[in-house]
């Protein structure tokens, strides 16, 4: 597929050349760096930034804002790269910010159930770090993403049924501001009536506002027992419904994923695992002894009446590692179906009572496709995902995916669902900003021109200025 070039920024050799007196080789113009730093693992065009600057303080982050703002020189924040709708790529040219090297874990609150970490610090370092407090973090996208990125797209993960996303367990972060302002967004406490909740707006902004610097986040107690199962059903419906009664019925699961026949076959070849390649949930249970066992109960009879099979289960702490990585690496694993596909991620989230509608619909419309679709989802909040598997050279399999990917989403909005439950807009999402917030997306353009009247901040994702 041919990647359109970037709009060259009027200043940014001037840029270049200035960050090269403040940072030296930590200013990198080489094709390899830039790629790394404008290309996730999907489909979308990549357009490449100019230079790429590895920052390793607030200060540095505010000295390097401070003089793209000066030269209007747009700024693409990144952490690790690992987003999935064009969030890193730079079509209007500019400078990648790497905060990666920004990576302490700053302050452990353990008697508070909370964290200060730089950005740079990735989810899977965090709870390696506070392991033997007995805390631990809990939102977990796929990749080992870092805490900076998760919080600017608004990520979850396979445990938000039980404990929420970014949006509900983010406290507080600094944030350097277009003009070079640093901006603590509030304090550690557990609530506040003080003014705007400027921390909800930086999260979920996807970069286009500010840079963050640091971040303030709840943990929770390891659980005293935790067990994790599988069962597989011959119908997709049934499994759904299978999923919507246990919400319902108020079931605390920790994690209730669903996996299609197409998806349990790539992850069988993939992770060497050998499931019925049926629809099947993936099931975790935390608690007490007691109340793991109480809630695996009641959850197997709501399956048994939906006709689901026998539970397996993964007791043992590495047979639940493996199952739940598994899980984690279905991108790769759809990937591996077809050799030298380029991967279309895309995501959708609806009210739970609309959830079996909305697959089973989705499933008709992937019935009458040639193109392979893997269906993933972490459906106990209604989210779940499609890869399109495309041949990168046909511009008519990337049509179809257009297609039933505007299929989907409209669906989607129709039953008064969302056009992505977690991956974010970036450049892959805009198409639908207007269909979903109406007259609300006028006003977060005023809110982005009156924090970023240049439009430096990732310009040219979310929506166009």
């Amino acid at each position: 597929m041919a990647v359109a070039a970037p709009v060259r920024p009027l200043n940014v050799d001037t840029t270049i050349a200035e960050l090269r007196k403040l940072y030296g080789e930590r200013v990198s113009t080489s094709h390899a760096v830039r790629e790394q730093h404008g290309k996730d693992i999907s489909y979308h065009e990549a357009p490449l930034p100019d230079a790429v600057v590895f920052a390793e303080s607030a200060e540095e982050v505010q000295q390097i804002v401070t003089l793209c703002a000066r030269l209007k020189t747009p700024i693409i924040p990144f952490g690790t790269g690992t987003s999935l709708e064009g969030h890193i790529s730079a079509p209007n040219g500019g400078i990648s910010l790497d905060v990666s090297r920004m990576n302490k874990v700053l302050q452990v609150n353990e008697a508070d159930l909370d964290v200060v970490v730089q950005p740079g610090v990735t989810r899977k370092q965090l709870n390696e770090y506070i392991r033997a407090t007995g805390l631990f973090f809990p939102i977990d996208p796929g990749a080992d993403a870092s805490i900076g990125g998760m919080a600017s797209t608004r990520a979850s993960g396979t445990n938000a049924v039980r404990y929420g996303t970014m949006r509900e367990n983010v406290l507080s972060l600094p944030a350097v501001m277009a003009d070079g302002r640093i901006v603590k967004t509030a304090r550690r406490a557990r609530k506040s009536s003080a003014g705007y909740d400027l921390t909800r707006l930086m999260v979920g902004s996807e970069g286009t506002f500010g840079v963050i610097t640091e971040i303030t986040v709840r943990l929770y107690g390891i659980p005293e027992a935790a067990s994790a199962a599988v069962v597989s059903f011959d119908d997709i419906e049934n499994a759904v419904n299978a999923v919507i009664l246990t919400i319902q019925s108020g079931i605390p699961v920790a994690r209730i994923e669903l996996l299609d026949e197409v998806q349990i076959d790539s992850v069988n070849r993939y992770s060497q695992l050998d499931l019925t390649v049926a629809p099947t949930l993936f099931l975790e249970f935390h608690g007490t002894e007691a109340g793991v066992k109480e809630q695996a109960e009641r959850v197997g009879e709501i399956c048994h009446e939906f006709g689901g099979g026998e539970f397996r289960w993964a007791t043992r702490q590495e047979d639940r590692n493996k199952l739940w990585q598994a899980r984690h690496d279905v991108a790769y694993a759809s990937k591996a179906l077809r050799p030298g596909c380029k991967l279309w991620p895309t995501d959708v989230c609806v009210p739970i009572s609309r959830l079996a509608e909305c697959i089973v619909e989705t499933k008709k419309d992937l019935a009458g496709s040639k193109l392979i679709a893997p269906l993933a989802g972490h459906v106990g909040d209604g989210n779940f995902h499609l890869v399109f598997l495309l041949d990168p050279d046909d511009p008519a399999e990337l049509a179809e995916a257009t297609r039933l990917n505007d299929r989907l989403v409209h669906r989607a909005l129709a039953m008064g669902g969302t056009c992505t439950g977690e991956h974010g807009v970036g450049l892959g999402k805009m198409a639908f900003l207007q269909a979903e917030h109406g007259e609300g997306l006028a006003v977060m353009r005023q809110l982005k021109k009156a924090l970023d009247p240049q439009n430096i901040m990732n310009p040219g994702k979310i929506f166009t200025i």
